[in-house]
């Protein structure tokens, strides 16, 4: 008898829906097949594939330059640092109970606004064949993390990031697809970054209406006291976020997140870029100078959520022991909002106190302001002053420098990506009108309200200021 499992995938990738039945069996019927997909065949009839899925150890190398300073794999399994896997001969103690539309779902949430990387369409290229070996090494658990990429970006300033491999972000959001709302129910409503619906806009317009409220619409004085966690992704304690992990999920999907929190990139990674580019991140905010229980990989979802439910604790204790009524938090800034400065003094000794013994974690004091808010309180990228919102000063001449020096061909996308930034604040028409005037000088056109441009085929293309 022949196990048959039907699996519908073509409805999200080609224009015209076709019903599949694949049949596990080594003669498949190829014919009258939509070619969105590929068959689930052998290993050896695909043996020219980019499939990372398949063999680990011959894979294409994308451009760039490929180094690694920690250990590499050879072939075998990678085990991780802290926790340990079910392996075939060591079955799970618990059962995956998720399905395969789940997984297909993630998927799909994964590509969203990856579809044209090379990674993503590796994926696709035996999309079937890939979907279906990654469900069944998670469920007999032997799914393992596979080789991360790392490179440097210097805008703002140099951090590393580092993203995971496209099979894995799959496996990021099935996680996160599953767990995240028991969580997500139990944050305040001023958490925002990297929850759906709360994002800096999100951030901005929630402390202007903090504001509004303590001050009864600026007609009376308060003060605001602004904190950043020092280094913050590179500090976090993976036993600490297990241990609040572990209050509100089990079984199966806490072996996952286990695996997913404790996995350690630094073990096989590619570096690409200029390897000197590594070298202008200060050591202390490296993630490769960090013991292997000591912080989270920039650039993956899986890293996101797990600081949002770590600063939770912090949410909830600066709402319900401080008892602080105006507070607003955005990754790890964090605005406390009181009429009497003493107060604000004395919560921040509080709070300095509070993040090494629970979090491990502690304050930057460089970024620590306390002022009165009709000063204006930055944050998020934005300025709030009284009666009025306007897009912070260094974000807005980096706009008007990236948009007189940008390429032509890369014109477009830039400009408009900024247009939206610029009028996400209350008050940006001025400085979305100075945007569009470079734009037209170069070419483009502007519609009336100064929020998007159009291409222009007879674009100058050259630079702003030798022209």
């Amino acid at each position: 008898m022949t196990t048959v499992r039907k699996v519908d995938l073509v409805v999200p990738l080609a224009k015209q829906a076709t019903a599949m039945r694949i049949a596990d069996t080594a003669g498949l019927d190829t014919q009258g097949r939509s070619g969105a997909v590929s068959l689930l065949t052998d290993r050896d009839s695909r043996r020219g594939d980019v499939d990372s899925t398949i063999n680990r150890s011959v894979r294409q190398v994308p451009p760039g330059i490929r180094t690694s300073t920690m250990e590499t794999r050879t072939g075998t399994t990678p085990t991780t640092s802290a926790v340990l896997w079910p392996s075939a001969a060591q079955p799970s103690r618990h059962h995956a109970d998720f399905s395969f539309e789940d997984l297909v779902q993630a998927y799909l949430d994964c590509r969203r606004t990856k579809r044209n990387s090379a990674s993503a369409l590796a994926f696709e290229t035996n999309l079937e064949r890939n979907l279906c070996r990654l469900n069944d090494e998670l469920r007999n658990g032997t799914y393992q993390p596979g080789k991360s990429i790392c490179f440097v970006i210097t805008r703002p300033k140099p951090r590393e990031v580092w993203a995971a491999e496209f099979r894995d972000r799959i496996v990021h959001h099935l996680l996160y697809n599953r767990i995240s709302p028991r969580f997500y129910a139990g944050f305040i409503a001023d958490s925002c970054a990297c929850i759906p619906g709360r994002g800096t806009l999100y951030g901005a317009q929630r402390l202007e209406a903090k504001i509004r409220s303590i001050t009864q619409n600026w007609s009376k004085p308060a003060h605001y006291l602004k904190l950043d966690l020092a280094n913050f992704f590179v500090s976090i304690d993976k036993h600490v976020v297990r241990g609040l992990l572990a209050k509100r999920i089990d079984g199966w999907w806490m072996e996952l997140a286990e695996l997913v929190l404790f996995h350690d990139p630094r073990q096989d990674f590619e570096l690409r870029g200029d390897p000197y580019l590594l070298r202008r991140v200060p050591p202390h905010k490296r993630l490769t100078s960090q013991p292997g229980h000591i912080g989270l990989p920039i650039g993956n979802l899986s890293s996101q959520f797990f600081a949002n439910v770590l600063l939770d604790a912090l949410d909830q204790h600066i709402k319900h022991d401080l008892r602080c009524r105006h507070y607003v938090r955005y990754v790890d800034d964090m605005v406390l909002l009181h009429e009497s400065p003493m107060w604000l003094c004395a919560a921040r000794s509080d709070i300095e106190t509070w993040l090494p013994l629970h979090l491990g974690l502690r304050l930057n004091p460089v970024k620590t302001i306390l002022q009165p808010v009709d000063r204006g309180v930055d944050f998020v990228g934005q300025v709030i002053k009284p009666w009025h919102r306007t897009t912070r000063r260094r974000t807005y001449n980096e706009a008007l420098s990236r948009v007189k020096q940008v390429p032509a061909n890369e014109l477009f996308e830039t400009a408009n990506s900024y247009f939206g930034l610029l009028r996400q604040a209350s008050h940006s028409h001025h400085d979305r009108a100075l945007l569009g005037s470079v734009l037209m000088y170069r070419g483009h056109s502007i519609n009336k309200a100064f929020t998007k441009t159009f291409r222009h085929s007879t674009s100058h293309g050259g630079n702003y200021g030798n022209q």
